[in-house]
């Protein structure tokens, strides 16, 4: 799939004369663009109340934006996926820059781990972790230790220390 937006999207029943005002429903949809967006829209809505896109309306579809798109954040994804043996429910984490970015490595991870397609993935909730207590996952909690360092391998010389010529092959190893 491309890359995701998150999508707001508002719909309702058409009016009758039974119910001249029914029931606005609002969805936050990850989709790579609009009319996906709808489309996946009117396929949960069709699951959830007795509204399709025949005797339906949307009344609103606005793109969500990151309101601190450079500051890293913990992310947990609550997903329910239709595997080859049944229906899963899941909750993961994710550390990344916005919800979006975290929804995209949750399709990557599931069809690495799961080989589940996008299709079959439903997001039901994804919220950010504010506190560090709440982190569940280990794979997340060894990410927030107070002096983390990674190591360095395979350091290539500066320039400066460089000469202009050489006598031998150039090797970045030894």
């Amino acid at each position: 799939m491309g890359r995701l937006q998150e999508y707001e999207v508002i719909g309702r029943h058409l009016p009758t004369e039974a119910n001249p005002t029914p029931a606005m429903y609002r969805m936050t949809i990850f989709a790579p663009n609009e009319t996906v967006a709808k489309s996946r829209y009117w396929y949960f809505l069709r699951g959830l109340r007795k509204v399709k896109k025949a005797t339906g309306e949307i009344v609103s579809v606005k793109a969500i934006h990151e309101k601190h798109p450079q500051k890293v954040k913990n992310f947990g994804v609550w997903l329910r996926y239709d595997s080859r043996s049944g229906t899963h429910n899941m909750y993961k984490e994710y550390r990344e820059l916005s919800r979006v970015d975290a929804v995209e490595s949750l399709y990557s991870d599931m069809a690495a781990r799961h080989r589940a397609r996008f299709r079959s993935i439903h997001v039901l909730r994804v919220a950010e972790i504010e506190k560090t207590e709440d982190i569940k996952r280990p794979y997340i909690r060894q990410l927030i230790t107070k002096n983390l360092s990674f190591p360095l391998p395979h350091r290539i010389a500066k320039e400066s220390a460089k000469k202009v010529f050489s006598a031998k092959r150039p090797s970045t190893f030894a």
